[in-house]
């Protein structure tokens, strides 16, 4: 039924009725090309994908025991993904086969990563989907930086990186269709031994299952549906997630029902998924764009993760986050590491008033800011003067952000952007920019400040759950994890009203990577109460250390820890929300400067957030100068910059905490 209704829809204007005459040979020449050129391709695409992603989905939960576990949240996606966009920009034009095994070669790459990162220490699924989740992140920033390094080479990529089923004929989907119909063939091969391992490895293996074989045979069959899938439709989410959810609903507990069940529904989501997109936003003449597939499969799989990950076990709840900060090493005295900070971002400002399109010479320069220069070198100064001040702005108050939301839940791993409240902000804002067009300045950041507040409260709200003693506590992984969700739904939304309103999506995707390109001075305004925030939660720093102690040292103190908690998360969300409102979305600031304040100056917060502040400052700068300079006059948003140094500093954290 699904794909009957899917073949009938399209901006060509025919119908299921004018496809059943031309079947019963009634039809005219046109609906034969439009069904054999665009129609058939597209839904054949879409049962090629289901089947590879809904069989891959449930082999991945098999060999994990993980019912989080998918293609996606493993990373499995994402580095295919790369490896395809990698391959267009070498310029090296590939057949179906071959870029399905560069994307193959890609998918398995991501899986060795995620191993590295959980092998040795105690293996929960919450250290699992943190690996696959940072696999994912570092996977699709690399990608998007080659997509600006070549905008010719990768032109189309952005859509089809978001999922699309558009194909420009039969050929792809028939060839790739063999290679996922080989391999779904082979998957129930392995549905006794992967029952047998839902019993435990030792089990498993007393009943002649050989694990460590079956689980490596697993995985590389849904790496090889995985990246036949992304090759094909590019990364479409949380689909591999869903289907399996909605069979063991059903009641299919074995493998060998559950996944031919799984690839029927899993086809079933993605064409209605493609149907619904298309509905939406229909393709015309006067608006060309459409939703692509994987936003809406995010914008239903983002609240089935978040549901999922409020009832998985991380083992976290009691003993506190999975991963953890060591401790300082010869660590120099607080006013000379502030002190240093503050340096760094002197020598930052400065090297950032001299790169870009214009490079301004250090004589130059000097003569600017002593009003002696020529009026060309004068204006490029005067013109990048505040965009380094709002970077550097932007940076301290996601720093703080960052380390408000980890003292509450935590967790070093909160950064505001994995937690959902960088994607609650820009849903507030670009709401506001679609529904009330002539809403003043003001009201922009206001309405990122209350969608990142209730983003916030939501993911809280929803993580929350009770300890092995009946107690309810916030569980530190969980909250990541159902943050995670939350991001996706809410940039899942986003994306439709992008598109739908039909806005301008240049200008809107290079906000939502985070820029500072043509702010002005009165950005700073913007910012003036995310920066007053961060002043209160250094007068606040008793407090706030309190919130590391657990959950009933705080009380015996006398501290009112909901109370705390509450305020404490809404200046983190306040700061972070008016930082996106200012220069978008940009990520991992808040993971990365605080965890190095804390190795530099210890934990306490009165010192962690100053240091934090300037550290995350001159990152912001360093990584707006790079991008400025990089690729000049052709700007990289600061957000993808952040990112790829952010990505690897969090594969670095996860991997030197491996044994925690």
């Amino acid at each position: 039924m699904a794909a009957v209704v899917h073949l009938g829809l399209g901006a060509s204007g025919v119908g299921i009725g004018d496809i059943a005459a031309l079947l019963a040979g009634h039809g005219d020449p046109r609906t034969e090309d439009v069904l054999l050129g665009s129609r058939l391709p597209r839904t054949l695409t879409g049962l090629v994908v289901g089947i590879a992603l809904g069989v891959s989905g449930v082999l991945v939960q098999g060999a994990t025991r993980n019912p989080l576990a998918a293609p996606d949240t493993l990373g499995v996606n994402a580095g295919a993904y790369f490896a395809v966009v990698l391959v267009a920009f070498t310029g090296v034009s590939l057949g179906p086969l071959p870029a399905g095994g560069a994307a193959f070669l890609g998918g398995l790459v991501a899986v060795g990563v995620v191993y590295l990162l959980t092998s040795g220490g105690v293996l929960t699924p919450g250290r699992v989907l943190l690996a696959g989740a940072t696999v994912a992140l570092a996977g699709t920033s690399a990608a998007e930086f080659l997509q600006m390094l070549d905008v010719q080479a990768t032109r189309g990529l952005f859509f089809w990186g978001n999922g699309t089923l558009m194909q420009s004929g039969l050929e792809r989907p028939l060839i790739l269709g063999a290679v996922v119909l080989a391999g779904a063939l082979i998957a129930p091969l392995l549905a006794r031994p992967l029952d047998l391992l839902a019993l435990g490895d030792e089990t498993a293996q007393a009943m002649g299952v050989r694990v460590e074989r079956i689980r490596p045979a697993a995985f590389l069959v849904a790496v090889l549906l995985s990246a036949a899938a992304v090759s094909l439709a590019g990364p479409i989410g949380f689909v591999g997630l869903i289907a399996p959810v909605m069979v063991r609903q059903l009641g299919l507990r074995k493998h060998a029902l559950a996944i031919p069940m799984a690839a029927l529904l899993a086809s079933a989501l993605v064409l209605g998924a493609d149907a619904a997109a298309q509905l939406i936003v229909t393709p015309s003449a006067t608006q060309p764009a459409e939703i692509p597939v994987g936003v809406v499969t995010a914008l239903i799989g983002g609240p089935v993760f978040m549901a999922l990950a409020r009832r998985v076990s991380t083992g976290d709840a009691d003993t506190g986050a999975a991963v953890v900060v060591s401790g300082r090493r010869r660590a120099p005295t607080y006013a000379v590491a502030l002190g240093g900070g503050l340096v760094a971002l002197a020598v930052a400002i400065v090297v950032s008033l001299r790169v870009g399109d214009v490079e301004v010479s250090w004589s130059q320069l000097g003569a600017a800011l002593f009003g002696s220069a020529e009026q060309i070198t004068e204006a490029v100064v005067s013109y990048r003067l505040p965009r380094i001040l709002v970077a550097a702005l932007a940076g301290a108050c996601l720093a703080v952000a960052g380390a408000a939301v980890q003292a509450v839940v935590r967790n070093p791993l909160a950064e505001p952007g994995l937690v959902g409240v960088t994607g609650g902000a820009s849903l507030g804002a670009v709401t506001v920019i679609l529904v009330v067009p002539s809403a003043p300045l003001a009201a922009l950041p206001a309405a990122a400040a209350i969608g990142g507040v209730l983003m916030l409260g939501l993911v809280i709200l929803v993580a929350r759950g009770t300890s092995g003693g009946g107690r309810n506590v916030l569980d530190p992984t969980r909250v990541v994890l159902v943050g995670l969700g939350a991001a996706a739904t809410s940039m899942a939304l986003v994306n439709i009203m992008v598109v739908g309103a039909q806005m301008n999506i240049a200008a809107a995707l290079n906000w939502l990577a985070g820029s500072t390109y043509a702010r002005d001075f009165s950005a700073l305004g913007w910012l003036a109460l995310p920066a007053l925030v961060a002043v209160v939660l250094v007068a606040a720093a008793r407090p706030v250390n309190l919130l590391a102690l657990g959950e009933e040292l705080p009380r015996a103190l006398g501290l009112e820890l909901g109370r705390a908690r509450l305020l404490v998360l809404g200046a983190g969300a306040v700061l972070a929300a008016g930082t996106a409102a200012a220069v978008g979305a940009v990520g991992f600031v808040g993971l990365v400067a605080p965890h190095l304040a804390r190795r530099i100056v210890g934990s306490g917060t009165a010192r962690v957030v100053p240091m934090a502040a300037v550290l995350g400052a001159v990152l912001v700068v360093a990584s707006d100068a790079l991008g400025r300079w990089l690729l000049a006059p052709t700007e990289i948003p600061v957000g993808i910059v952040t990112a790829l140094l952010g990505a690897p500093y969090l594969v670095w954290l996860l991997r030197r905490t491996q044994d925690v």
